[in-house]
């Protein structure tokens, strides 16, 4: 097939890409991993690490990017913030709706490629946000960097949480068999038949992409943002790999020998405020 890494808009892995999510939203809403029922109660499934480092969103507009479900969306809407969600698959955006709907939140919920977004939303955002198991989905980070700098406000910030890029160079479940590259060379062209989750699913294609940190940083520098932190941590939030255990309540590290190995991080990205613009009532003037 045609080189997807460079071919943004191809048919075949949104297509194949987007049928594997709206299977494992059928199956996800009935996990006990995501825990529908108990997010009902706490209307809250955001983890220690990014309400530490997000801090308040009361008033703020929020964009979440690839964001399932919506479960952590809502979460935001929860803390005060004005929510928009987008995603690829349209099952789990109607999914995102009847939550809403069904728990009273205001919100919004978008249908859409990311790399499609601008024809699809219009505003502009206090705050973008992406996190655990979202940016491998993506053949090309510049245009990803792209998309978040034309919905940023300027002074508003970009901040993400994800798996760290060396853990995905295991086959986990074959025995931590070293596989995959740390660089995007290439698609990952998999048929899953299981979720992380533990769920079965019917066999799907999935494509997937492998970035390194400093493709990552540098993508959204190269759009003019600013690394405000980078962050890097030994524990994943979720049970979600093979060979976790849990060390501490909320924080699972895979066994010796592969402890060693980063499991997450987290960075913040901001939108320099431009000379000559004002930002609440007051001219802001670079010296």
């Amino acid at each position: 097939m045609s080189d997807l890494k460079n071919n943004h808009l191809s048919e075949e892995y949104l297509a194949a890409n987007r049928a594997t999510w709206n299977a494992l939203t059928e199956l996800h809403q009935q996990s006990h991993f995501y825990n529908v029922e108990q997010f009902k109660k706490t209307r809250n499934s955001l983890n220690a690490i990014e309400l530490a480092e997000i801090g308040d969103v009361k008033g703020k507009k929020l964009l979440h990017l690839q964001c399932h479900f919506g479960m952590d969306t809502l979460s935001f809407a929860e803390l005060g913030a004005n929510v928009t969600g987008a995603d690829l698959s349209d099952a789990s955006i109607r999914l995102a709706c009847q939550l809403r709907d069904e728990l009273g939140f205001e919100g919004n919920f978008v249908a859409s490629d990311i790399y499609a977004l601008k024809e699809n939303l219009e505003g502009k955002f206090d705050i973008v946000y992406t996190s655990y198991g979202a940016i491998g989905w993506l053949p090309d980070l510049k245009q990803w960097a792209n998309i978040i700098s034309h919905f940023l406000k300027e002074g508003g910030y970009f901040y993400m949480v994800e798996f760290h890029p060396v853990i995905y160079m295991y086959e986990w479940a074959n025995n931590f068999a070293l596989k995959y590259s740390y660089f995007n060379e290439r698609p990952v062209i998999e048929t899953i038949s299981e979720s992380y989750t533990n769920q079965k699913l019917k066999p799907q294609v999935s494509y997937t992409w492998n970035h390194s940190l400093s493709e990552i940083v540098n993508a959204l520098l190269g759009e003019g943002l600013q690394l405000e932190f980078l962050n890097e941590y030994n524990y994943s939030v979720y049970n979600c790999f093979p060979h976790l255990k849990e060390i501490e309540k909320g924080k699972y590290r895979f066994k010796p020998p592969y402890h060693h190995l980063p499991h997450t991080f987290s960075l913040k990205v901001s939108k320099k405020i431009q000379k000559g613009h004002t930002q609440s009532g007051r001219i802001v003037v670079d010296l």
